[in-house]
Formats: C-alpha cells, structure tokens, sequence
C-alpha cells in the first residue's frame, strides 16, 4: 500500500516541541524551520523510495542469477538483464545521491508553493513507480520459476525503470527551475 506523500510532511510537522513552538514565534524563525521540515520529509520520503527500490533489486539478483545458471537464458536475456540493472542501480544512486529537494534559507535554488506541490505530486508518482518496479519484479520471478519467455516481463521492467528515472529526472528539473 502505497502511503500518501502528505503524510511523510504530517508526520515531520507533528513532532514539534516545546522548543521548537517557542522558536516559532520569533519573526522569521518560522519560515526557516518550516523549511526544515520540508527537508526532513523530502529526506524521509526518499529513504523510504530507495529502501522500496533496494528490496527490488535485491529480488531482481536473485531472479538474475537464477537465469544465469542457465546458459540457453543466459545468452538469450543476459544483455537486457543487465541494463534493467544498470537501470535499477542508476536510479537508486540518483536518488540517494541527490541533494535533499527543499531549499534552505541560504540556498540559491528556491522552491516555490506550486514547484513543491509538483513535486508532491512527482514524490507519489516515484513511490507508486517504486511499487510498481517490485510487481514487474515479481512477474519475472514467476516466468523465470516457470521457465517461461522472459521478452514481455523484461520489457515491462525496462519499461517501469525508464519511465520511474524520467520521473526523477523531471521532478530534478522543477528543482533546478528549468520546468
């Protein structure tokens, strides 16, 4: 089940203190922690992508290896196998590796109430893409398991990794204040 991106901010913003509701009330302040907070979500939000991605992937060796102890399959898939991997990695690195989405006080890069709406909204699409990498996942375990023709569950792999990294790639994009 796939949680609401809303929730991740709820969670962050729910934990205030008693500190953190005096600091609150000084001109200014609040504005800076409510940035802060949007960052601990972002990085929250993100953990829990890539944590979703990693146990994908870790299923996908397991699939990967099972085809490898197979010549016939191995010389047929090993190709597209690995670039779903690469892929896979790929995405994983870009999104732990990048910088944390909400601007800070000081940053050059701002993010505006509509950018960040849209970026909620390309935070839901990266985790219902995430659920959907581990379904294809499943697919080509399932074939593998029956011996079946890999083609199709592989293309919709590739498919699902291509189009989850043009969603990062986007949600980058309003970032960087190109969209």
């Amino acid at each position: 089940m796939v949680e609401k991106v809303e929730g991740f901010y709820e969670k962050i913003v729910g934990d205030t203190g008693g500190l953190r509701n005096l600091l609150s009330k000084i001109p200014g302040l609040s504005g800076y922690m409510e940035r802060g907070r949007r960052r601990e979500a972002d990085q929250l939000l993100r953990d829990t992508i890539t944590g979703r991605l990693e146990q994908a992937r870790l299923s996908y060796s397991s699939v990967y290896q099972a085809v490898s102890r197979d010549i016939f399959m191995a010389m047929e898939y090993a190709e597209r196998m690995g670039r779903a991997d690469n892929l896979l990695m790929g995405l994983i690195g870009k999104i732990k590796d990048a910088p944390v989405g909400y601007a800070s006080f000081f940053s050059a890069i701002k993010v505006d109430e509509e950018d960040l709406a849209r970026l909620y909204s390309f935070d839901e699409q990266m985790l219902n893409h995430a659920d959907q990498i581990q379904a294809e996942v499943d697919v080509l375990t399932k074939a593998v398991n029956e011996a079946g023709n890999l083609n199709e569950p592989l293309s919709a792999l590739t498919t699902a990794l291509l189009e989850a990294n043009e969603i990062f790639n986007s949600r980058q994009e309003v970032l960087n204040g190109i969209k």
